[in-house]
């Protein structure tokens, strides 16, 4: 039985949806599920990925379909159909190499864990190769994601690979009319309670493309103030985390709260103090943040 379920969110991906599906076809290692979340698609996902489906492969391919919530709500109905012990999110306009599923469960299988790691860290690259950010301080593993990014010095995304069982746990809100709410909260909550051990192997290729998110972050802001604020109250209590990390949440919040006209942000606070010294920064940061949206809604 496989023991990953490759998961991958789409919407309105159709046009590069198939270059994800012929690295799959690629794999080295065949024993995996490959699972599609459509996320309300229009522009034929449905009958491209069904048509896959009636195709000879060695990995077994699975497709669950919703109405659009965004990235955040594709991944809940991810976690809510896997079955197998880890699992990974690619990108519906990134890649895996042709030995990145060898790579993950070959890791898995002969590292040395017990029931307080969460799964491992492994890098992305570029087309051309090129390692995204810096290489993971394997020798500092275990660690948890904010040790990673915030105490050793690690830059850019990276791949996370994590067990089932615990991604199933506290699924992202959704917030009517908006879209987005920010992944790595999950991973803030599993820093409470587990750790990560590291890979420096490269198992995603990724390309950011203009209709991504990554490239659209200031439009978010705007799109989507209250998953913003519900990140950052959550970031701001994190027992673990140094006061420079818990003011910038403050920071942000303050920003998302002037987005949504919520005159009681600081009663509604679970950090008040933080909060307060934090609001003159915030203000600033959220005039900043309504420039540059003015400058993107004009073109």
């Amino acid at each position: 039985m496989a023991i990953l379920t490759v998961f991958t969110p789409t919407y309105n991906r159709a046009y590069i949806l198939p270059q994800c599906y012929e690295a799959m076809k690629r794999q080295t290692e065949q024993d995996f599920v490959w699972l599609v979340v459509d996320d309300g698609s229009s522009d034929g996902t449905e009958e491209l990925v069904k048509g896959w489906m009636q195709e000879e492969h060695g990995f077994t391919l699975r497709y669950v379909r919703q109405e659009n919530k965004g990235m955040h709500g594709a991944h809940n109905l991810a976690y809510e159909n896997i079955d197998t012990e880890i699992n990974t999110c690619i990108d519906s306009d990134d890649f895996m190499p042709d030995d990145a599923v060898e790579k993950i469960v070959c890791f898995w299988q002969t590292c040395e864990r017990d029931e307080h790691i969460s799964g491992f860290l492994a890098l992305d690259a570029y087309k051309n190769g090129e390692v995204i950010g810096t290489k993971l301080p394997v020798e500092k593993a275990p660690a948890t994601s904010y040790d990673f990014y915030y105490r050793y010095g690690v830059s850019g995304d990276k791949k996370f690979i994590l067990r089932t069982d615990l991604t199933k746990q506290n699924p992202y809100p959704i917030f009517e009319g908006e879209k987005y709410v920010n992944l790595a909260t999950k991973y803030s909550l599993l820093d409470k309670e587990y750790k990560l051990l590291a890979l420096n192997e490269v198992v995603c290729i990724v390309e950011y493309l203009e209709d991504g998110s990554s490239r659209n972050m200031i439009r978010q802001y705007f799109k989507n103030p209250q998953g913003f604020a519900y990140s950052r109250k959550l970031c701001m209590q994190l027992p673990f985390a140094g006061f420079k990390f818990r003011f910038v949440q403050a920071m942000h919040y303050v920003s998302s709260s002037l987005i949504l006209k919520n005159t009681h942000y600081l009663s509604e606070s679970p950090c008040k103090a933080l909060t307060l010294l934090a609001t003159p920064v915030g203000f600033l940061w959220w005039l900043y943040l309504r420039f540059q949206y003015r400058k993107y809604e004009k073109g």
